[in-house]
């Protein structure tokens, strides 16, 4: 007799010879409704935190120094839409996780990424130094600093997420046999963001190394044991 398994379990073994996009059509809608709720609200609350420590910092602010690769990357206001891209970006590894289990350690895992980002900046508010533009003759970007206002610089939360999920991403995109031309759009998307930051000088380079170590860490170890135990979806 065929059993159908629950929404709460994975998915049975006999759906491995699937093709790799009916895997992530069947994933995707599991648990729709907590994926709907959990990732906006996730987003929200961080918001609020970064914000606050933005605007009201406890301690004085280090304004983060320029290196040679600083100076010779170009502003290039084009990158915008690839730097605002992150907030699709980061949700789709869970919207293609297919059990609350992993749903739930995927947002612990990244919660961890965020906090140890927002204790640093607690303790050691860091700011960009001040760009010679003139922001006003680019009103996305203008809106954009009047709102971050380039503090909360190091380490780069912005490449610490999009490291951490593109991490996640190919763990998951591997599970299911994605080709690989489809992995390395992951990794050039996460690429694209990580220049951005640069290049519309919301980051420096340092911030940006310290984003990096600090997403590859926590992606690395919240996967470890995941690497052992491969969980079908």
């Amino acid at each position: 007799m065929h059993i159908t398994p629950s929404n709460d379990e994975p998915m049975s073994n006999s759906l491995a010879p699937l093709a790799w996009y009916r895997q992530v059509a069947i994933a995707l809608p599991r648990h729709l409704w907590l994926k709907a709720m959990v990732t906006p609200l996730f987003i929200a609350l961080f918001f609020g935190a970064y914000l606050y420590l933005l605007k009201s910092p406890s301690f004085p602010t280090t304004v983060m120094p320029l290196t040679v690769l600083d100076h010779l990357i170009s502003f290039q206001p084009s990158a915008m839409p690839l730097y605002v891209s992150l907030w699709v970006y980061v949700s789709l590894p869970p919207a293609i996780l297919g059990t609350r289990r992993e749903l739930f350690d995927y947002a612990a895992a990244m919660a961890i990424n965020c906090l140890i980002g927002l204790l640093i900046f607690y303790f050691w508010p860091t700011s960009v130094p001040a760009a010679q533009v003139d922001w006003a003759l680019y009103p996305g970007m203008d809106y954009l600093k009047s709102m971050d206002a380039a503090g909360n610089a190091c380490p780069s939360l912005h490449v610490a997420t999009a490291t951490f999920s593109a991490i996640w991403l190919n763990f998951i995109l591997s599970r299911f046999g994605v080709p690989n031309w489809l992995r390395y759009v992951n990794w050039m998307w996460c690429a694209g963001i990580i220049y951005s930051t640069i290049a519309i000088r919301q980051h420096v380079v340092v911030d940006v190394v310290a984003g990096l170590i600090l997403g590859l860490l926590v992606a690395q170890l919240s996967l470890r044991q995941r690497r052992c135990v491969q969980i079908p979806l």
